[in-house]
Protein backbone atom coordinates (compact mmCIF):
# COMPACT_ATOMS: atom_id res chain seq x y z
CA UNK A 1 0.00 0.00 0.00
CA UNK A 2 1.48 3.07 -1.09
CA UNK A 3 1.12 6.16 0.35
CA UNK A 4 -1.14 8.96 -1.72
CA UNK A 5 0.53 12.99 -1.63
CA UNK A 6 1.35 12.74 2.40
CA UNK A 7 4.22 14.56 3.79
CA UNK A 8 5.97 13.16 6.65
CA UNK A 9 8.85 15.63 8.86
CA UNK A 10 11.75 13.79 10.83
CA UNK A 11 13.16 15.47 13.66
CA UNK A 12 15.80 13.70 15.09
CA UNK A 13 19.76 14.96 15.57
CA UNK A 14 20.71 11.52 14.48
CA UNK A 15 21.73 12.26 10.92
CA UNK A 16 22.16 8.26 9.75
CA UNK A 17 19.14 7.35 11.51
CA UNK A 18 16.82 10.36 9.43
CA UNK A 19 18.60 9.10 6.42
CA UNK A 20 17.90 5.89 6.72
CA UNK A 21 14.26 6.37 7.30
CA UNK A 22 13.80 9.34 5.16
CA UNK A 23 15.30 6.91 2.54
CA UNK A 24 12.82 3.68 3.40
CA UNK A 25 9.28 6.01 3.75
CA UNK A 26 10.52 7.74 0.43
CA UNK A 27 10.22 4.36 -0.82
CA UNK A 28 7.05 3.83 0.63
CA UNK A 29 5.81 6.53 -1.03
CA UNK A 30 5.92 9.49 1.39
CA UNK A 31 7.33 12.92 0.67
CA UNK A 32 10.05 12.90 3.80
CA UNK A 33 11.73 16.06 5.22
CA UNK A 34 14.33 15.85 7.92
CA UNK A 35 15.25 18.37 10.27
CA UNK A 36 17.63 18.43 13.25
CA UNK A 37 16.11 19.79 16.08
CA UNK A 38 13.37 22.14 17.11
CA UNK A 39 14.71 25.27 15.55
CA UNK A 40 14.93 23.83 11.98
CA UNK A 41 11.63 22.24 12.47
CA UNK A 42 9.86 25.68 13.09
CA UNK A 43 11.62 27.17 10.41
CA UNK A 44 10.53 24.59 8.21
CA UNK A 45 7.16 24.28 9.35
CA UNK A 46 6.13 28.09 8.63
CA UNK A 47 6.99 27.59 4.94
CA UNK A 48 5.33 24.14 4.86
CA UNK A 49 2.36 22.22 6.08
CA UNK A 50 2.88 18.12 6.88
CA UNK A 51 0.60 15.07 7.37
CA UNK A 52 2.57 13.50 10.33
CA UNK A 53 6.03 14.37 12.64
CA UNK A 54 8.34 11.72 13.73
CA UNK A 55 9.57 13.19 16.87
CA UNK A 56 12.70 11.90 18.91
CA UNK A 57 12.59 13.08 22.57
CA UNK A 58 16.22 13.44 22.95
CA UNK A 59 17.13 16.96 20.94
CA UNK A 60 19.70 19.00 21.50
CA UNK A 61 18.13 22.86 22.70
CA UNK A 62 14.28 22.30 22.97
CA UNK A 63 13.37 18.74 24.28
CA UNK A 64 10.94 16.56 22.13
CA UNK A 65 8.63 16.88 24.88
CA UNK A 66 8.20 20.44 24.74
CA UNK A 67 8.17 20.76 21.06
CA UNK A 68 5.32 17.40 21.38
CA UNK A 69 3.22 19.80 22.92
CA UNK A 70 3.71 22.78 21.21
CA UNK A 71 2.71 20.95 18.58
CA UNK A 72 -0.34 19.48 19.35
CA UNK A 73 -1.45 23.18 21.20
CA UNK A 74 -0.37 25.58 18.43
CA UNK A 75 -1.48 23.41 15.69
CA UNK A 76 -2.92 20.15 16.54
CA UNK A 77 -0.58 18.18 14.47
CA UNK A 78 -0.67 14.51 15.07
CA UNK A 79 3.40 13.25 16.21
CA UNK A 80 4.80 9.70 16.52
CA UNK A 81 7.83 9.78 19.39
CA UNK A 82 11.08 7.82 18.91
CA UNK A 83 12.68 7.33 22.29
CA UNK A 84 16.24 5.89 22.63
CA UNK A 85 15.55 5.15 26.26
CA UNK A 86 12.36 2.60 26.05
CA UNK A 87 11.70 3.10 29.31
CA UNK A 88 8.03 2.88 30.25
CA UNK A 89 7.39 6.09 32.13
CA UNK A 90 9.09 7.85 28.92
CA UNK A 91 6.11 5.92 26.84
CA UNK A 92 3.37 7.19 29.29
CA UNK A 93 4.81 10.54 29.50
CA UNK A 94 4.93 10.83 25.90
CA UNK A 95 1.39 9.34 25.76
CA UNK A 96 0.36 12.40 28.47
CA UNK A 97 1.41 15.07 26.55
CA UNK A 98 -0.19 13.93 23.58
CA UNK A 99 1.56 11.77 21.44
CA UNK A 100 -0.28 9.52 18.68
CA UNK A 101 1.83 6.99 18.79
CA UNK A 102 5.45 5.88 20.68
CA UNK A 103 8.31 3.62 19.28
CA UNK A 104 11.65 2.47 21.26
CA UNK A 105 14.90 2.53 19.78
CA UNK A 106 16.50 0.68 17.60
CA UNK A 107 13.10 -0.19 15.57
CA UNK A 108 12.23 -1.74 12.66
CA UNK A 109 11.43 1.00 9.71
CA UNK A 110 8.44 -1.85 9.31
CA UNK A 111 7.30 -1.18 12.28
CA UNK A 112 7.38 2.50 12.38
CA UNK A 113 5.69 1.95 8.78
CA UNK A 114 3.20 0.31 10.31
CA UNK A 115 2.65 3.03 13.31
CA UNK A 116 2.69 5.78 10.39
CA UNK A 117 -0.26 4.22 8.54
CA UNK A 118 -2.00 4.07 11.28
CA UNK A 119 -1.84 7.28 13.29
CA UNK A 120 -2.39 8.59 9.52
CA UNK A 121 -5.43 6.31 8.75
CA UNK A 122 -7.22 7.57 11.91
CA UNK A 123 -6.24 11.24 11.82
CA UNK A 124 -7.49 10.97 7.98
CA UNK A 125 -10.78 8.62 8.14
CA UNK A 126 -14.47 10.30 8.00
CA UNK A 127 -15.28 10.99 11.30
CA UNK A 128 -18.78 12.24 11.04
CA UNK A 129 -20.91 10.12 8.85
CA UNK A 130 -23.92 12.62 7.12
CA UNK A 131 -26.36 10.60 9.30
CA UNK A 132 -24.41 11.69 12.40
CA UNK A 133 -24.75 14.87 14.34
CA UNK A 134 -21.40 17.28 13.70
CA UNK A 135 -22.51 18.85 17.32
CA UNK A 136 -22.70 16.52 20.13
CA UNK A 137 -23.30 17.89 23.54
CA UNK A 138 -23.22 16.71 27.13
CA UNK A 139 -23.59 18.91 30.35
CA UNK A 140 -21.98 22.32 29.45
CA UNK A 141 -19.93 20.84 26.62
CA UNK A 142 -20.30 20.85 22.82
CA UNK A 143 -18.26 18.16 20.24
CA UNK A 144 -17.72 19.97 16.89
CA UNK A 145 -17.23 16.50 15.26
CA UNK A 146 -16.53 18.42 12.28
CA UNK A 147 -13.81 21.22 13.22
CA UNK A 148 -12.62 18.37 16.00
CA UNK A 149 -13.08 20.72 18.39
CA UNK A 150 -14.28 20.59 22.18
CA UNK A 151 -15.79 23.86 23.80
CA UNK A 152 -17.77 24.32 27.13
CA UNK A 153 -19.64 27.94 27.63
CA UNK A 154 -18.10 28.56 24.36
CA UNK A 155 -14.32 28.47 25.18
CA UNK A 156 -11.79 25.70 23.67
CA UNK A 157 -10.73 23.22 25.13
CA UNK A 158 -7.75 22.02 23.35
CA UNK A 159 -7.76 17.99 22.87
CA UNK A 160 -5.34 15.89 20.94
CA UNK A 161 -6.17 13.90 18.38
CA UNK A 162 -6.00 10.83 20.34
CA UNK A 163 -8.44 12.33 23.24
CA UNK A 164 -10.84 13.65 20.45
CA UNK A 165 -11.39 9.89 19.03
CA UNK A 166 -11.69 9.10 22.07
CA UNK A 167 -14.30 11.08 23.01
CA UNK A 168 -16.15 10.53 20.17
CA UNK A 169 -16.21 7.35 20.80
CA UNK A 170 -17.97 7.62 24.11
CA UNK A 171 -20.19 9.80 23.19
CA UNK A 172 -21.25 7.54 20.04
CA UNK A 173 -21.76 4.97 22.80
CA UNK A 174 -23.39 6.84 25.79
CA UNK A 175 -24.00 4.51 28.92
CA UNK A 176 -22.51 1.83 27.21
CA UNK A 177 -19.79 0.01 28.92
CA UNK A 178 -16.56 -0.48 26.66
CA UNK A 179 -13.80 -2.49 27.25
CA UNK A 180 -9.88 -1.77 27.20
CA UNK A 181 -9.33 -4.16 23.99
CA UNK A 182 -12.48 -2.28 22.14
CA UNK A 183 -11.69 1.13 22.77
CA UNK A 184 -8.39 0.28 21.40
CA UNK A 185 -9.41 -0.92 18.26
CA UNK A 186 -12.27 2.11 17.50
CA UNK A 187 -8.58 4.35 18.21
CA UNK A 188 -5.37 2.63 17.95
CA UNK A 189 -6.32 0.00 15.00
CA UNK A 190 -2.86 -1.67 15.30
CA UNK A 191 -1.19 -4.76 17.24
CA UNK A 192 0.09 -3.05 20.47
CA UNK A 193 1.67 -4.77 23.42
CA UNK A 194 -0.53 -7.27 25.49
CA UNK A 195 0.11 -4.45 28.78
CA UNK A 196 -0.79 -1.23 26.22
CA UNK A 197 -2.24 1.58 28.84
CA UNK A 198 -2.32 4.39 26.05
CA UNK A 199 -6.58 4.07 26.82
CA UNK A 200 -5.99 4.62 30.57
CA UNK A 201 -3.61 7.23 30.17
CA UNK A 202 -5.51 9.29 27.56
CA UNK A 203 -8.48 8.57 30.11
CA UNK A 204 -6.88 10.12 32.74
CA UNK A 205 -6.42 12.99 30.62
CA UNK A 206 -9.83 13.93 29.18
CA UNK A 207 -10.72 13.45 32.67
CA UNK A 208 -8.79 16.56 33.52
CA UNK A 209 -10.40 18.63 31.30
CA UNK A 210 -13.74 17.25 31.01
CA UNK A 211 -14.39 16.42 34.99
CA UNK A 212 -15.00 18.98 37.54
CA UNK A 213 -12.68 16.51 40.33
CA UNK A 214 -10.76 14.30 38.38
CA UNK A 215 -10.52 11.98 41.02
CA UNK A 216 -13.85 11.74 41.52
CA UNK A 217 -15.84 11.97 37.43
CA UNK A 218 -19.12 11.84 37.12
CA UNK A 219 -18.61 11.87 33.58
CA UNK A 220 -16.43 9.02 32.61
CA UNK A 221 -17.03 6.35 34.82
CA UNK A 222 -14.55 3.40 35.72
CA UNK A 223 -16.47 0.20 35.94
CA UNK A 224 -13.96 -2.13 37.81
CA UNK A 225 -12.95 -4.98 35.57
CA UNK A 226 -14.85 -4.26 32.49
CA UNK A 227 -13.69 -1.34 31.58
CA UNK A 228 -15.46 2.54 31.10
CA UNK A 229 -18.57 4.15 30.65
CA UNK A 230 -19.35 7.69 29.87
CA UNK A 231 -22.55 8.74 31.42
CA UNK A 232 -25.22 10.65 29.83
CA UNK A 233 -27.84 11.13 32.70
CA UNK A 234 -26.13 13.52 35.39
Amino acid sequence: MKALNQRLLIVDDEPKLRELVKTYLSKEGYEVESVEDGVTMDAYLSKNTVDLVILDLMLPGEDGLSIGRRLQQQQKMPFIILSARGEELDKIVGLEMGADDYLSKPFNPRELLARIRSVLRRCTSEVAPLEEKSIMSFGSFKLDVDKHQLTKDGKEIILTSGEFLLLHTFLKNPDRVMNRDTLLEKTKGYDRAPFDRSIDVCVGRLRQKIELKPSEPVYLRTIWGSGYLFSTEL
